[in-house]
């Protein structure tokens, strides 16, 4: 982790309220003289000490301003407190995001999709290690271009899946996930190859205009529950925007498995995937929201 200290203190603005040292996380600052001063030497840059500045006397140069530059809406900087929200609005946008499988062939924006990863950042990250990344497909001929290099994968695994003796043989060394997946998915996916292959449905991307690749690079903390966080966010903004999404399972595994497909995106070898999102302008509508499965709560 790289945690190489970035603050910079203007002691010509500080006041010396000590704010900024009771709330930093690594010990990096302290008071001297009545001011706040850098004298640790190892900082998470989160920002916490610039938030919590009643003068602005702090900086952090690891902080990207940009992040917060948003080009498609407006935010005003100042902090949202504790309980200062409308909870049951934030909950129906929750309730009423749906897994779009149905989408208008009006493009998406490339600023849209911008301000939806600046939106997906601000998700909580293990130690702070923002090890992150995202990749936009934003034309639908590079959807397809994706779709095909996946179709090829699970063509390969079908023929793969075929063989009973194979499936057996990995059974009986204690890998069963191919026989799992011939039981569980081989009769639906060769049924949406075949449609793709003769009519042009897409059964994977269900015609979706562009995508989201949310995956990480090496060196985090726990960066598949890091993407995962900014990809919740993603898919939430997107409905507030007006855009429809639908999480592609079977991509994300196939870019597990077949580091080519990774390629095709323009994807770095050594990166994991971890969330594919598919996005556009839906053209369905509901009238309600329902609900989810029976849930299981513990208490201790």
């Amino acid at each position: 982790m790289d945690r190489t200290v970035t603050v910079v203190v203007d002691t010509a603005l500080c006041t010396g309220c000590g704010l900024c040292v009771d709330i930093c996380p690594s010990q990096t600052l302290s008071m001297q003289d009545e001011k706040a001063v850098v004298t640790g030497n190892r900082s998470l840059n989160c920002g916490h000490c610039m938030a919590v500045c009643p003068t602005e006397a702090i900086h952090v140069r690891a902080i990207d301003k940009t992040t917060v530059d948003f080009k498609t809406l407006n935010i005003d900087g100042r902090w949202l407190a504790h309980g200062d929200t409308d909870t049951p609005r934030l909950v129906k946008l929750m309730l009423s995001r749906r897994s779009c499988r149905k989408y208008k062939e009006t493009p998406v924006e490339r600023t849209i999709l911008e301000d939806l990863v600046r939106i997906g950042i601000t998700a909580p990250s293990g130690t702070n290690s923002q090890k992150w990344t995202f990749t936009l497909v934003e034309k639908r001929e590079a959807v397809v271009c994706l779709a095909e290099g996946i179709g090829s994968f699970f063509k390969k695994l079908n023929r793969t899946a075929e063989k009973k003796y194979v499936r057996w043989l990995l059974k009986l060394a204690g890998r069963s996930e191919l026989d799992y997946y011939y039981k569980d998915y081989y009769e639906s996916v060769k049924q949406g190859l075949e449609e793709w292959e003769k009519k042009g449905k897409d059964i994977l991307f269900h015609g979706a205009v562009a995508l989201i690749i949310v995956g990480s690079r090496p060196g985090g903390s726990c960066p598949k529950e890091d993407a995962l966080l900014a990809t919740q966010n993603i898919l939430l903004a997107a409905h507030a925007l007006g855009l429809g999404t639908c999480l592609i399972g079977f991509a994300v595994s196939a870019m597990e498995k077949d580091d080519s497909i990774k390629k095709i995106a323009g994807i770095p070898i050594e990166e994991a995937v971890h969330a594919v999102i598919a996005l556009g302008y839906p053209d369905e509508t509901y009238e309600r929201i329902s609900g989810r499965k029976k849930v299981i709560i513990r208490y201790f």
